[in-house]
C-alpha cells in the first residue's frame, strides 16, 4: 500500500491537477472568508467554509476521475491486478493519496482562525469544529469519486458522473419535496429501487435465479407492508433520500457541536465507497 501511496502522490504533484484543485478550494474559501468574516466581521469561519464547499461538487469529480479510470484506459490495471499486492491495498493507497492532497488545503484554512484572533475574539472551538466537518464532508466526496472511477475507463464519464452523484446528493432536501409523503409514492418508489438494485446485484453475480429469488423477497416483502400497514410507508422515502444528504451533516459542525452521530456517518460513507470500489476491482481481477 506503500508503494501504491507514494506513486499516487507523486502523480498528484508532478502533474497540475493536484496544485489545481488546491488553487480552487483555497481560492473558493478565500472570497467568502473576506466577505464573510473580514468585511462583515463575522467571527467564525464556519459559514465560509459551509458556503465555499460546493466547489468540491466540481473540483472533487475531477481530482478523482483518473485515480482508477485511467489504469483501466490504459491497460495498466492488469499488472496491478496480476501483482501480489491485496485489492484493498490498492484502493486504500490511491485514497489516501487523494485524501493527501485534500488535507494541504485543510490544514492551510486551519490558519484563518489564528487570522482572525488578531482582529478580535473568536472561539477557536467552533471554527476548528467547522473545518473538521469541512475535512469529513471533502473526504466522504473523495470516497465517492473513487467508486465512480473504479466502475468505468473514461475520465470524462467517471468526473460527469461523479459530479451528477455529489450534485444530487448536495440538493437531496430540494428532491425530497417533489415526492408526496403518502404510502402510495413510498411504495413506488421503493418498488423502483428494489427492482434497480436487483438489477445491479444481477450484474455483478451474473446468477438469474439468485437474482429473481432476491428481487421476489424484496417486492413481495414490500406489497405486504404496504397491504397490511400501509401507514409505515407514509414519508418513508423522504427518510430514505435524507441518508444521502451528506452536506446537511456538516449543519452541527459549523454551529460548533462536535456531532459523534455525523462522523459516524461520513465514516460510514468512506467505508461503503471504498468497499465497492474494492468490489468492482476484485471483479476485474476475476474476470
Amino acid at each position: 500500500m506503500t508503494a501504491i501511496y507514494k506513486k499516487e502522490l507523486k502523480s498528484y504533484l508532478t502533474s497540475m491537477i493536484g496544485y489545481l484543485f488546491m488553487a480552487f478550494t483555497l481560492a473558493l474559501f478565500g472570497l467568502y472568508f473576506t466577505a464573510i468574516n473580514l468585511q462583515q466581521g463575522y467571527p467564525e469561519i464556519g459559514y465560509a467554509l459551509q458556503n465555499s464547499a460546493f466547489i468540491l461538487l466540481i473540483a472533487v469529480p475531477v481530482l478523482t476521475m483518473r485515480v482508477l479510470s485511467e489504469e483501466q484506459k490504459n491497460k495498466t490495471d492488469q499488472l496491478l491486478l496480476t501483482a501480489p499486492v491485496k485489492i484493498s491495498d490498492i484502493i486504500l493507497g490511491k485514497y489516501l493519496a487523494l485524501l493527501t492532497i485534500y488535507v494541504i488545503p485543510v490544514l492551510i484554512m486551519c490558519l484563518y482562525p489564528l487570522l482572525l484572533g488578531t482582529h478580535g475574539t473568536v472561539s477557536y472551538a467552533v471554527s476548528y469544529t467547522s473545518i473538521l466537518g469541512y475535512f469529513l464532508l471533502g473526504a466522504a466526496y473523495i470516497s465517492v469519486g473513487v467508486f465512480v472511477s473504479s466502475i468505468t475507463e473514461s475520465q470524462v464519464i467517471a468526473a460527469v458522473v461523479g459530479f451528477v452523484i455529489l450534485f444530487l446528493c448536495y440538493v437531496e432536501s430540494g428532491i425530497a419535496n417533489f415526492f408526496p409523503e403518502g404510502a402510495g409514492s413510498s411504495f413506488f418508489a421503493f418498488f423502483i429501487i428494489i427492482a434497480l438494485v436487483c438489477l445491479w446485484i444481477g450484474s455483478m453475480i451474473k446468477n438469474p435465479i439468485i437474482t429473481g429469488v432476491i428481487a421476489v423477497i424484496g417486492e413481495g416483502a414490500l406489497t405486504a407492508v404496504y397491504f397490511t400497514k400501509s401507514t409505515l410507508l407514509e414519508g418513508k422515502i423522504q427518510d430514505l433520500l435524507s441518508v444521502f444528504n451528506m452536506a446537511g451533516h456538516m449543519d452541527n459542525f459549523v454551529n460548533g457541536i462536535l456531532d459523534i452521530g455525523g462522523i459516524v456517518y461520513y465514516l460510514s460513507v468512506i467505508a461503503i465507497c471504498t468497499f465497492l470500489a474494492m468490489q468492482s476491482l476484485q471483479k476485474k481481477r476475476w474476470n
